[in-house]
């Protein structure tokens, strides 16, 4: 009862001091504000003080609460009113500011002092931060991540803005600058996440979400306020900042994806090594079942998928990759395109799915994932075209949007079965069953937190800003 007290009281704090920054962000008035916060607060921590049981954690449920909340208080209440006196209502572009306010000054720092109450109350439970090991693996993907965003923003000539948050127009000050925040922004990510990162897709999944928050606190936020200029949090500049969310997103992704590659390495070498603790299958085997269950798994979901695009008229585009006219061909290459990326779901996502449910979820969000990385930004790259991460490009993609979300849960649901399948012979022994209990990503985690913020994010921010 003390511990809930403390949480009530802190979140109330922190909730009211949030709801006095809102005030000349959003013109909010002293009822929408301070005090609107304050039940905001309350209203997280006595939903979600189990649930944040560490900072990182406690981060990625603030942020989704106040998606939710901005859904409900907001959008939902617009909606009502449209209802009562029709002709009132508002788009949810309008509400954009509303949108950046809640996820910067509701959900971070309630999420943030939620979270730390948590590690304190769970130290004893919680496996131990390795702070080394998440500095150095965050900071060299970081510096990774940074150096493909990079590419994109030297070609956009946006170096000598950031040099301008020092005072400098140099091109190579801006670029050092992007390196400086791109690793401390990989660190940070270790040490907030390395708990939460059991596999190579989720991690990466990690990362988008957290990508996709520090567009909404770097470029909206933090640059505007360090260069003494007001905020503006209207769609209308979010929108020309499009193509520095899509650099993000796969700053991001590249963040999660080499932070697990080498704390995997970390904890394979050294804690690891003893025979005890060795699989019942080795790694080549492991290695040869992904990659089939994830190819039929990925041909099923891509034959659902080529629906959409024959809808859409889109096979003769995609045959158009490797030279060819024909929607035969473009159907070719994309069932291809659709075994490898089921190929590499199988191998990035073994045990993350405990039942069919956050299966479906993962292979949603790697669908998603897919989707930026891949017409986005790889399918343009590869046809020569220039000018990508365009809001104009965002919205010709929108029908292969809902085809790899389509994909994505049909993918996932197949390799679930599979998975599951050939897991329950090794049930039968308790010492293997330990272990796989052990690897498997439990219930109860923030992974549904996760899933509602790159989903709900992922496929709001496209349709509001393009």
């Amino acid at each position: 009862m003390p511990n809930r007290g403390l949480s009530l009281a802190a979140c109330g704090v922190t909730g009211l001091l949030a709801g006095a920054a809102l005030m000349p962000a959003v013109h909010a008035s002293i009822v929408m504000g301070p005090v609107l916060g304050a039940i905001y607060g309350l209203l997280f921590a006595l939903v979600f003080s189990n649930r944040a049981i560490d900072r990182g954690s406690g981060f990625l449920w603030g942020i989704s609460y106040a998606l939710l909340l901005w859904l409900a208080v907001i959008t939902g209440a617009q909606v009502i009113a449209a209802n009562l006196s029709p002709g009132t209502f508002q788009t949810n572009r309008d509400n954009f500011p509303d949108l950046v306010a809640y996820l910067v000054c509701i959900g971070m720092p309630l999420g943030l002092v939620l979270g730390t109450l948590g590690a304190r109350r769970n130290r004893a439970a919680l496996a131990p931060l390795k702070h080394v090991r998440a500095i150095i693996g965050g900071g060299l993907a970081g510096l990774v991540g940074g150096w493909v965003f990079g590419q994109w923003m030297g070609q956009a000539q946006l170096y000598p803005t950031i040099a301008g948050l020092i005072g400098s127009t140099s091109p190579m000050a801006g670029e050092s600058l992007h390196f400086l925040f791109s690793a401390l922004i990989g660190a940070s990510f270790g040490l907030l996440f390395q708990r939460d990162l059991r596999g190579y897709g989720s991690s990466m999944a990690w990362g988008m979400a957290y990508g996709v928050f520090w567009w909404f606190l770097g470029p909206l936020t933090i640059m505007p306020l360090w260069s003494g200029k007001p905020i503006d949090w209207s769609y209308t500049h979010a929108s020309e900042l499009f193509g520095l969310l899509i650099g993000h997103i796969i700053y991001g992704q590249i963040v999660g994806l080499l932070y697990a590659i080498v704390d995997r390495l970390c904890v394979r070498f050294l804690t690891e090594t003893d025979p005890i603790r060795r699989e019942p299958e080795g790694p080549g085997v492991n290695f040869i079942l992904s990659v089939r269950w994830g190819g039929l798994a990925g041909l099923a979901g891509g034959l659902l998928y080529a629906l959409v695009l024959a809808a859409t008229s889109s096979l003769r585009e995609i045959g158009g990759i490797v030279g060819g006219t024909s929607a035969g061909a473009g159907l070719f290459v994309h069932l291809c395109i659709s075994v490898l990326m089921g190929i590499s779901y199988g191998i990035l996502f073994r045990r993350e799915a405990p039942n069919l449910a956050s299966g479906i979820a993962w292979g949603m969000v790697y669908g998603l994932i897919g989707w930026f990385a891949g017409p986005l930004t790889l399918f343009p790259l590869f046809a020569g075209r220039t000018g990508i991460w365009t809001p104009a490009q965002a919205e010709a993609q929108f029908p292969a949007m809902v085809g790899h979300l389509i994909y994505g849960a049909v993918a996932a649901a197949a390799f679930w079965f599979f998975e599951r399948r050939h897991d329950e012979w090794l049930l039968l022994d308790p010492r293997i069953a330990a272990r796989e209990e052990r690897l498997r990503r439990p219930v109860g985690t923030a992974a549904p937190a996760l899933w509602l913020f790159v989903l709900g994010m992922g496929v709001l921010l496209p349709i509001l800003l393009a």
